[in-house]
């Protein structure tokens, strides 16, 4: 039982994740190298938010009920402000990066587009956050013991999965709207983004009342999805085009570059 719990959890985890790095990433080894250093932006924020949390507990009244929530509540705002500020940053890197590649190249368009770019990077935060999220519930998940068996929720494992899932899915999201909100400098959308995950983030503090969490998070992932959709050029005419199989140049995972 323990095995199909962890096999489980580890697919609706990260199954869509996988199939989008799958088919629309793997192939390119420029997508792959940007999703990489996506990763290690998003490690180096959490260890920033790591090093001032650990700083933090050090020299707090331990005793204190109050003001070790207080701690938590805090760094979670504190990593959440880390990762959007590397993300700015990422972009930032990306965008020189890709002039530099122009330069080099010897064709006049850039050799990966910027909704590439976002796509890619978006999707490299999500895995990176995604494992650090779930793998010490994975390794618990695989036994020994029984879950729930002192009165606990029997759905801990399978709702972690869920938020996982969600949250990967998210970081791809935002990292899409958030870089179409720099590129056209619409900076309510780059504060909304960074609000959002902070709610995201925040509704973890409902567990383990699981559906005050997991309702609100899917429907920001919705809406969400919806909002980078469109941002990424699509539109209901190319996704009913996709959906009948008639557009063999849909959105990110063949475009081309202009």
């Amino acid at each position: 039982m323990t095995a199909a719990v962890f096999f489980g959890c580890t697919f609706i985890a990260f199954g869509p994740a996988i199939a989008l790095f799958w088919f629309t990433i793997a192939r390119e080894p420029l997508r792959v190298i940007f999703l990489i250093a996506g990763a290690f932006f998003w490690l180096v924020s959490l260890l920033l938010a790591s090093l001032v949390w650990f700083i933090s507990v050090q020299i707090s009244n331990k005793d204190s009920a109050a003001q070790q929530k207080g701690l938590l509540i805090f760094g979670v705002v504190l990593s959440v402000l880390l990762q959007e500020t590397f993300r700015f940053a990422y972009y930032k890197l990306l965008k020189k990066a890709n002039e530099g590649l122009l330069t080099l190249s010897q064709e006049e368009t850039m050799p990966i587009s910027i909704r590439q770019l976002a796509y890619v990077s978006g999707l490299g935060f999500g895995f990176m956050s995604g494992a650090f999220s779930v793998v010490n519930i994975l390794a618990d998940s695989a036994g020994p013991g029984t879950i729930g068996i002192h009165g606990d929720s029997q759905h801990y494992f399978l709702s972690s999965a869920f938020m996982t899932m969600a949250i990967i899915l998210l970081h791809m999201f935002w990292g899409i709207v958030f870089f179409d909100g720099c590129e056209n400098r619409r900076w309510w959308a780059v504060a909304t983004v960074v609000l959002s995950h902070l709610l995201v983030s925040c509704l973890t503090f409902q567990n383990p009342e699981y559906v005050g969490s997991l309702v609100p998070t899917y429907v920001i992932l919705f809406l969400m999805g919806v909002w980078a959709f469109y941002s990424a050029g699509g539109s209901l005419r190319n996704l009913k085009l996709c959906l009948t199989c008639k557009d063999t140049d849909f959105l990110l995972a063949n475009h081309r570059p202009r």
